[in-house]
């Protein structure tokens, strides 16, 4: 008996330091980041210096208690799936012995809420002090999430500077705030931004993959582009400026959000260094025009410039709804001189002496703007604003039906006549579900009791079978 408790003691001691030995091989070689997060998802991606089956646990209140386990593989991707709206959550991930500290994300909102608030920048993967600065303030904000305007890694985009320039300096920041990007000229430096596309995961489109591709968040649909693309640095394999004007037009008229903002790198109007980019106005700003685009967010000039509401070529008449274009590459890369000396006529501001990010505000039909230095100094403000409908009404609560009583039956409907007072013709994301016959007993679901009759059933049936027996007797 002894021996046989030697030999079980020792083989678990041996089994234990090779789980520990093990659970101390795997190591993070760049900490977790936020991508493809969504009403009821999020992905939470990391690397690894070796192969390992890592865990992401995570939780609402403050708990880390669902688990994730993904496999053993260095680059890791891990989906976490059935997440509610608009909840905070707290993950930690555990590498086989290395484990993250706890932080904190949100999931989106329910599609429609009106309450949106984000930020934005480009030009800022250079990892100076000025990055880290523009990335520390804006995650003080506390937004929802981050919008990447282009030349996210410099100076050529390659896998290393993705990781010393953007992973690195930022991770606070994306560890905590989803963010969303386009490519800028940089990064398609090198291989036409292959190591963007390795290193990112982001929302995809039909027949453009991550090129280009579109997300509602609350009530507020953003559209990426890819203005390299649009301008011929893609090859035809990859993605064509043909095939993405389609999709975006196609985007556009299907969207019923009240607001639209479109984002990608190279301006359509800029007095900066670079100046404006005329194809993608050309090309581009009809569809903007056409479709009730808002916001156009760009960077490329390492400056901020706001314009006034454009329409063609010219300021649009005042009162009229058409969009205005800012550029925003002030992130951290060096700023540069203005091309144009004098400030053009549909040039509302602009600015090349501070680094600094938009503060973006969306409640219900008010859209508000601050261009903020990391110190918090107002660089511009701007506001705008559309007439919404009102909200609908959320569904009125029935109040339970007293013990021993029936409920009301609800009013029947009439085939082109509006539903009953508290309902709603809104249906939840995927279509309607299929709830079938509630008169159909193969209806009911499992575990719910049709009637009270049928709650009982059971305990009549086995009084009669114990009468019977004691009759047999």
């Amino acid at each position: 008996m002894h021996r046989l408790y030697s030999l079980a003691l020792g083989a678990m001691t041996v089994a234990f330091t090779l789980t520990a030995s093990g659970a101390n091989a795997a190591k993070l070689t760049r900490d977790p980041y936020l991508q493809r997060v969504g009403p009821d998802t999020a992905m939470v991606a990391f690397r690894l210096d070796t192969a390992c089956a890592a865990t992401v646990r995570y939780g609402t209140h403050g708990s880390t208690d669902q688990t994730v386990t993904a496999p053993a593989q260095t680059r890791q991707a891990v989906v976490l799936d059935g997440l509610e709206p608009g909840t905070e959550y707290t993950y930690v991930v555990d590498a086989c012995g290395s484990r993250t500290s706890p932080v904190t994300f949100s999931t989106a909102p329910v599609p429609g809420t009106r309450s949106v608030h984000f930020t934005t920048v480009g030009d800022f993967g250079s990892n100076n002090q000025d990055q880290r600065d523009v990335s520390r303030a804006m995650l003080g904000r506390k937004p929802q999430f981050f919008l990447a305007l282009g030349d996210n890694a410099y100076e050529m985009g390659t896998e290393a500077e993705f990781q010393h320039n953007l992973f690195e300096p930022m991770a606070p920041l994306l560890a905590q705030v989803p963010f969303f990007a386009v490519p800028g000229n940089h990064e398609y430096e090198t291989n036409q931004g292959q190591p963007y596309f390795d290193n990112l995961y982001l929302p995809t489109s039909q027949g453009g993959g991550e090129y280009y591709y579109s997300f509602d968040w609350g009530h507020v649909h953003f559209v990426a582009i890819d203005s390299n693309c649009a301008i011929g640095l893609s090859s035809a394999d990859r993605c064509t400026f043909e095939a993405q004007k389609k999709w975006v037009e196609q985007d556009l008229a299907a969207s019923t959000a009240p607001w639209k903002i479109a984002f990608f790198h190279h301006p359509p109007w800029s007095s900066g260094d670079h100046g404006s980019q005329l194809k993608m106005r050309r090309e581009f700003a009809p569809l903007f025009e056409k479709y009730g685009v808002d916001l156009v967010l760009t960077g490329h000039d390492h400056n901020y410039e706001r314009t006034h509401p454009m329409r063609g070529n010219e300021v649009a008449p005042s009162g009229a709804t058409n969009p205005v274009y800012l550029v925003v590459g002030s992130g951290g890369a060096k700023l540069r001189e203005l091309s144009i000396e004098s400030k053009p006529s549909w040039s509302v501001l602009r600015n090349n002496s501070d680094h600094g990010y938009l503060d973006v505000r969306v409640e219900g039909g008010t859209l508000t703007a601050q261009m903020l230095t990391p110190s918090g100094k107002v660089m511009d403000s701007f506001t705008l604003t559309k007439d919404l409908p009102p909200e609908p009404a959320p569904p009125t609560q029935q109040p339970a039906p007293t013990p021993g009583t029936t409920p009301p039956a609800p009013a029947p409907s009439t085939p082109g006549q509006p539903p009953p007072l508290g309902g709603s013709t809104q249906s939840p994301p995927g279509g309607v579900p299929d709830l079938g016959d509630p008169d159909d007993p193969a209806e009911t679901a499992p575990g719910c009791s049709a009637t009270p009759v049928m709650t009982l059933l059971p305990a009549g049936m086995w009084v009669v079978a114990s009468a019977l027996r004691r009759r047999r007797r």
